[in-house]
């Protein structure tokens, strides 16, 4: 069981459903966790699927018994579960000393961190190399080989990818809360509504706002929308199956892959944090 089902964009865990510790009281069974490490180092999502020499290894630990899921609540089942969840590998891989040598270690770097700390502007960030550089203010980072950030002039305002990507989360919550949050895509269509294939259906429009999502396209013929707080969290992709950036929303019937058809304006990670701050504050409204 993949209780994320989520690829990490910043090397750090995404939500867990909060129906997962009943589940597990459903089953009453007993709760292994394996988690993996270094392999998020050897192949980061948004690295174009460039490999790196790193070594994987994974730690399977016994946490809960078949009693114990039963005396728990689903509440502590899912505090324990989320905290043995949590992790941070570029943090990992700097407390641990390794090295990442390669030349590409930055390419695409950009898709996770893409509003620059210093300016303060979204979208002109490109990962390239070893280094991240806002084409708009100039100042560029290194990625070095031991997974820090280093600012090759100036003020490094956030050492870890992880906290530069914690604070685009805040600057996020914070456009949801003043409702200025919006974003508008271009989008070629990719339909699953059964086991045989993936279906091109046409072209249409992606529109993000507080109240979800809206997709509208194929010369009229498709409208589905989808409201901010029936999803805990966003599947979205880099470089998905080597076509593209994309954005998957649908339900139990069929499943739409939105891929912007400006790659290089497209921020797919921001659209993923977005889903996840507006499930939280319209369900705790």
């Amino acid at each position: 069981m993949f209780p994320e089902a989520s690829y990490s964009f910043d090397g750090t865990e995404t939500p867990l459903p909060q129906s997962l510790g009943k589940c597990i009281k459903l089953m009453q069974v007993p709760v292994v966790i394996i988690k993996t490490h270094g392999a998020f180092l050897r192949d980061p999502l948004y690295n174009n699927l460039q490999k790196r020499q790193v070594d994987v290894s994974a730690d399977v630990k016994y946490v809960l018994s078949k009693e114990d899921t039963k005396t728990m609540s689903a509440e502590d089942i899912n505090n324990m579960i989320c905290a043995e969840f949590s992790y941070d590998h570029f943090k990992e891989q700097f407390e641990k000393g390794i090295k990442i040598t390669e030349p590409f270690r930055a390419d695409g770097l950009h898709r996770a961190l893409y509003k620059c700390p210093c300016c303060k502007t979204e979208g002109k960030m490109l990962g390239l190399g070893t280094t991240i550089k806002c084409n708009n203010c100039n100042k560029s980072y290194e990625l070095t080989e031991l997974g820090k950030l280093k600012a090759n002039d100036g003020e490094t305002e956030f050492e870890f990818v992880t906290d530069w990507y914690k604070w685009e989360r805040e600057c996020v919550k914070e456009e949801i809360e003043n409702n200025t949050y919006y974003q508008k895509y271009d989008v070629d269509i990719l339909a699953l509504s059964d086991t045989k294939s993936m279906y091109k259906i046409g072209d249409g429009v992606l529109e993000h706002t507080t109240s979800g999502f809206e997709l509208n396209g194929c010369d009229n013929k498709l409208h589905f929308s989808k409201k901010a707080n029936t999803s805990y969290s966003l599947y979205a992709d880099y470089f998905w199956y080597e076509l593209g950036d994309m954005i998957s929303i649908g339900d139990t019937k069929v499943q739409y892959y939105c891929f912007p058809k400006d790659q290089k304006s497209a921020i797919v990670a921001k659209a993923r944090l977005a889903t996840e701050e507006l499930f939280k504050l319209t369900n705790k409204k």
